[in-house]
């Protein structure tokens, strides 16, 4: 994807956008907290990847999710360096040879994909109201009034739904080893 990119397919950066967009937001989210500030980061960190990948700046291809994971870390770390003020001028170069550790990048690799299975085995409701919770930040209140539900129930069903999450990471993590 980054050669298509680098090479002008406008169709390949359309690609990006898709297979990052989402990820990049639910990253700045966890850290800010606002949706909004993390929709408008996250399209910083779209067009800063654009940017250098039209100009070659990534030396291995293959290592595209991890360019594009270290830029939204420094855009993040920018923004919140500047005493919260949006950093409007482009990365440099010295921001393009981003390089992550790989022994970390496999342990948050895995550590998703227990997350993602533990996920799924909850129900469509329960996995909901954590995500709104965790993900979006939402209140009680208004995650209730998503689903139709009492805040209360809210509060329980992502209590039980955090505890089953915890569980089934750790049984899948024995299994593992």
């Amino acid at each position: 994807m980054a050669e298509r990119i680098r090479d002008g397919d406008r169709s390949a950066e359309e690609e990006l956008v898709r297979h990052f967009g989402e990820r990049i937001r639910v990253f700045v989210s966890v850290r800010t907290r606002d949706r909004e500030l993390a929709r408008d980061l996250a399209q910083d960190v779209l067009m800063h990847v654009l940017t250098a990948l039209r100009d070659g700046q990534l030396r291995d291809p293959e290592r595209l999710a991890a360019f594009v994971y270290g830029t939204a870390r420094n855009v993040m770390n920018n923004y919140l360096r500047t005493g919260r003020q949006r950093q409007t001028e482009p990365l440099g170069p010295e921001f393009a040879a981003v390089t992550a550790d790989p022994v970390e990048e496999i342990d948050a690799s895995r550590r998703r994909a227990l997350v993602s299975k533990a996920l799924a085995r909850l129900n469509k409701t329960d996995r909901g109201v954590l995500l709104l919770t965790l993900v979006d930040g939402l209140k009680p209140g208004q995650i209730a009034h998503h689903f139709g539900l009492s805040s209360e129930t809210v509060r329980a069903r992502k209590t039980r739904a955090l505890k089953r999450v915890i569980e089934r990471i750790a049984e899948l993590s024995r299994n593992r080893d």
